[in-house]
């Protein structure tokens, strides 16, 4: 296959704190291959996020198959708990 793509990592709440930065630029052919790429770039906390988030590609829910396109956005969205 061709080469891996250059995609906008983007991290929010949670996923943005483990990994101490809110967005990245990452390569990989899928996402699941951006994901891994990520944990090993920005550190194993962001690993514990990602196994409870949802991932969405360029604005749609995605999954770790999802092949990627130069200039993608993969955007991590952890759960959100609300307070009283």
């Amino acid at each position: 296959m061709g080469d891996p793509a250059r995609v906008r990592l983007r991290l929010f709440a949670s996923a943005r704190e483990a990994a101490g930065v809110a967005e990245a630029e990452i390569e990989g052919k899928d996402v699941d291959q951006v994901l891994r790429a990520a944990v090993g770039r920005l550190g194993p906390a962001l690993a514990e996020v990602l196994a409870v988030s949802r991932v969405w590609v360029n604005g749609a829910p995605a999954g770790p198959s999802t092949p990627l396109d130069d200039g993608d956005e993969v955007a991590v969205l952890p759960p959100v708990s609300g307070g009283a």
